[in-house]
């Protein structure tokens, strides 16, 4: 399977990794086999999920992996605080500067040259994270030797960086994929996977800490996006961005493969290509101005207001201190509480993906956001007894023991909602005509805020651990008050139906 170079509407080039047109018959051969080897449209369409759901593993993973390394690699590399804490976030400032660019990026190359676009780096990021202290060359000046050799912290942030920025072009790239590939009654099943999978990425993080050294955990973040790599050599482009790029064979051929051979798909192929010959020309002429148009407004009011309140709520920040957190609760074994932590969050995860195309978006959000708020304000009020009670003190047990149900109970709130569904409703209330610029912008807020809390965590436990859930627990109640009131359901309808929905 090559680079084919038909040009598209716009003059565009096919998408990296793109297959050949039907119109070749090597192609075509090529293509029915595919189709044969993997019998029934919905096996098929769980193979493209799972495998674009590599991405997010290594999203996860990344996410996770400052967590169980905190101590060890603090001591070996001689990390003050303030130095740590830059580490840690910086995975966030990368992925901002990878949402800035990932609109662009997925509308250019397509959907699958995005992923390969943020696989590169991501893997040179974690090779160099392993290397840290190591990485070294040499120089002949005027017949002396020259020695360089990176600084510690230096090349720790380069790594991060760079494993940033992969991180933010999967993390809008993945869902949009799957959105667009998905039958409307499994879109939010199978969109569900790609928190899934950030989940899992998050829990073998947490288990890797406790069994291998920083160095080697860091080359094994190396294996997710290298089989990404090869998997997407066997999943076809979206059909919608096809749509978009004229490429109308190919576009048929990807649809057929999605839905089986034997399904009639010219319905769904009308559907979308009236839906994006609108989109078409309305974003020939899209400005940033347009944004505060009314049937752009709310879709965009509602995709970046869920990927705000889904870090200010305090996701990630929890997740990347959590050891701390438990230590701090006067919870004797911190990395097992945090492993356990992670390993709920994979299993309610999936009970959500069960539960989201029956139970419907609304309903999940706010019982989420509920859930996360009465748990943060227990986590604030486990730590307030801690500091107003003698070490000594046989309530001692019960106040880590508090702690760590509370948090049990937040991730087990925030896997049923606010985990996958801020990313679900991105990929669906956009309409497609700024799904580029508009997914940029709500990706880049998302990224923002978590920079700025995972940033400002560790310093807020110091200014006082319960103010600090107090303040999230408030973000938690907000949350649902923002779903009650703009939050619209879009469980059972087509991508075409629900941006109809806006036009009214």
């Amino acid at each position: 399977m090559g680079v084919d170079l038909e040009v598209g509407r716009n003059g565009e080039r096919q998408p990296l990794l793109a297959g050949k047109s039907s119109k070749s018959a090597g192609s075509s051969s090529r293509g029915k086999r595919r189709e044969k080897r993997v019998r029934g449209s919905v096996l098929y369409t769980v193979f493209c999920t799972i495998v674009v759901a590599l991405g997010p593993i290594t999203f996860g993973f990344s996410v996770g992996y400052s967590s169980p390394t905190q101590q060890k690699l603090t001591e070996d590399l001689g990390l003050s605080l303030s130095e740590f804490s830059m580490y840690g976030s910086l995975v966030n400032a990368g992925a901002m500067a990878g949402a800035i660019l990932s609109g662009r990026i997925a509308d250019r190359f397509g959907r699958k040259g995005a992923l390969v676009i943020a696989s590169i780096p991501h893997i040179a990021g974690w090779i160099l994270n392993a290397l840290a202290m190591v990485s070294s060359f040499s120089l002949s000046i005027q017949h002396h030797e020259v020695s360089f050799l990176f600084q510690n912290v230096a090349s720790l942030y380069i790594a991060r960086l760079l494993v940033g920025f992969g991180v933010g072009v999967i993390s809008f790239t993945v869902p949009m994929y799957i959105a667009e590939i998905s039958p409307k009654n499994l879109r939010g099943s199978l969109g569900a996977i790609n928190q899934l999978s950030v989940t899992t990425g998050i829990f073998l993080s947490y288990l890797g800490g406790l069994v291998l050294p920083w160095r080697t955990l860091a080359l094994v973040g190396v294996a997710p996006c290298s089989v990404l790599l090869v998997g997407l050599f066997f999943i076809p482009e979206s059909p919608r961005w096809l749509a978009k790029m004229g490429i109308e064979d190919t576009l048929i051929t990807s649809l057929q493969a999605l839905r089986g051979k034997d399904s009639d798909i010219s319905s769904e192929v009308s559907e979308i290509k009236d839906a994006v010959d609108i989109s078409y020309k309305q974003e020939a002429n899209v400005r940033m101005s347009d944004l505060c148009k009314k049937t752009i407004f709310l879709p965009l009011t509602i995709t970046i207001g869920l990927l705000l309140l889904q870090q200010i709520s305090g996701i990630n920040a929890i997740l990347f201190y959590s050891s701390a957190i438990f230590h701090s609760a006067g919870f004797s074994s911190s990395n097992l509480a945090s492993l356990s932590l992670a390993l709920l969050q994979v299993v309610m995860t999936g009970v959500a993906a069960v539960l989201m195309d029956r139970a419907g978006r609304r309903l999940l959000l706010m019982v989420s956001g509920a859930g996360m708020a009465v748990s943060c304000f227990l986590v604030g009020f486990a730590f307030y007894l801690q500091q107003h009670m003698d070490a000594t003190s046989h309530f001692a047990p019960f106040v880590g023991n508090l702690a760590l149900i509370s948090l049990l109970v937040y991730i087990t709130s925030f896997a049923l909602g606010m985990g996958p569904i801020p990313w679900i409703i991105m990929s669906e209330v956009l309409p497609s005509h700024i799904k580029g610029l508009g997914g940029s912008v709500a990706t880049l807020v998302n990224w923002t805020f978590s920079w700025l809390v995972t940033m400002s965590f560790n310093f807020l436990l110091n200014w006082s651990s319960t103010g600090s859930f107090a303040l999230f627990a408030g973000m938690c109640a907000f949350t649902v008050l923002f779903v009650a009131v703009l939050v619209p359901e879009t469980r059972g309808r087509t991508l075409e139906e629900i941006e109809a929905l806006f036009q009214e």
